[in-house]
């Protein structure tokens, strides 16, 4: 069919490209990052609760309730409070409100003496969430890949203060190494002229956050999701933290794109699954359990293993042969994730399932060709 129709920014997008969605009772689902176990039975009862009146009627569109719930978790105010359809629409708006049209002035000058300015470009590593270069292609915004450290942590000193903008998810997928706290004070100190957000989606499977820090630094923004500690991934539910005046250029664009972002439903799921603390520490530190246990026995089958702070382990197998494990595991129903590129050639990211599912990997590692 021909593409007449199409925008030139139809034509040069190179899109995201989620994991693969296999359905079936044989298919064991370690590509994507879920959970593996139901979120709170608060959350469901908060569905089943709400009934025709509510959904007849457009949700609140300041979400007020939700981020109320988020403030007194963090010991924040609301001010300092955005939430979104997923922590992917939160930061799509983000790289609208904060990363486009950044302009830097260049050592040179134009021949009447005038300074010569340029696009500041937004600065993110070379292995990190894939959706950054999308969104930057999207917008038009220009970027500097920055290289890994030879461990695969992110060369935090790489960063500079360009103005531009420096995004990272913390802790780093698909790499799950994890920053300190204090490298990301040090950070925020050295680029005062430079916003900084820092992608929290894992964090609470063993990264520092930094929320605390919004009101401190004026140039950070945190965002995080329901998806993956709370079980929430279908609901599509996120949340940024900044200082109010971040905030406000967070609510301009989004009250620009679509001022009901979290529909009735998803609010309510969203306070019920704070209210229910408990039950999701439990299941963070189940998950926890089973990453490290499978991570020791990864190794003990030759496996390379980064050191983990995510829900999800990044291997190498013995001999590197990642394409051909990966190619394996799909046709025994075990999905993983692969990336056939120079840096990732090596390497599969495997999501944290329940014991069973982690049993049923290292059943079929154990029966692979490795070839």
């Amino acid at each position: 069919m021909s593409n007449k129709f199409w925008s030139e920014l139809a034509e040069r997008l190179t899109p995201y490209v989620p994991g693969e969605q296999r359905q079936g009772d044989n298919v064991v689902k370690l590509n994507t990052n879920e959970n593996p176990y139901p979120p709170s039975p608060r959350v469901l009862q908060a569905i089943a609760a709400t009934d025709g009146h509510a959904m007849r009627r457009y949700p609140d569109p300041t979400s007020i309730g939700l981020r109320e719930s988020l403030a007194q978790y963090h010991s924040i105010d609301a001010a300092n409070v955005f939430v979104g359809n997923g922590s992917d629409e939160i930061l799509a708006l983000a790289f609208m409100a904060f990363f486009t049209k950044k302009a830097k002035e260049k050592s040179s000058a134009n021949i009447d003496g005038s300074a010569i300015t340029e696009d500041a470009e937004l600065q993110f590593p070379e292995l990190s969430y894939s959706f950054y270069p999308v969104y930057c292609d999207l917008l038009n915004i220009p970027k500097r890949v920055i290289p890994m450290c030879e461990d695969f942590s992110i060369d935090m000193p790489a960063f500079d203060n360009n103005g531009g903008g420096i995004i990272f998810p913390n802790p780093n997928a698909p790499t799950s190494l994890a920053q300190p706290k204090q490298a990301i004070e040090a950070l925020l100190e050295r680029v005062p002229d430079t916003l900084v957000l820092v992608d929290e989606a894992y964090v609470d499977f063993g990264g520092q956050s930094v929320v605390q820090l919004v009101n401190q630094y004026p140039n950070l923004v945190v965002s995080q999701t329901f998806s993956k500690s709370r079980s929430l991934a279908g609901m599509r539910l996120g949340s940024a933290y900044a200082n109010p005046n971040l905030i406000e250029a967070l609510e301009r664009v989004k009250n620009s794109f679509n001022s009901y972002p979290c529909d009735v439903i998803a609010q309510r799921a969203g306070i019920a699954s704070l209210a229910d603390d408990a039950y999701y520490q439990q299941s963070v530190q189940q998950i926890i359990a089973t990453r490290n246990r499978t991570s020791e026995a990864l190794k003990a089958r030759g496996f390379r293993v980064l050191e983990s702070a995510t829900n999800f382990l990044f291997v190498s197998p013995p001999g590197n042969h990642a394409q051909s494990l990966f190619n394996y595991l799909s046709e025994q129903g075990v999905l993983v994730r692969y990336w056939n590129s120079d840096k990732l050639e090596h390497w599969i990211r495997v999501s944290v399932g329940t014991d069973e599912d982690m049993n049923t990997l290292l059943s079929a590692i154990d029966k692979a060709p490795m070839s």
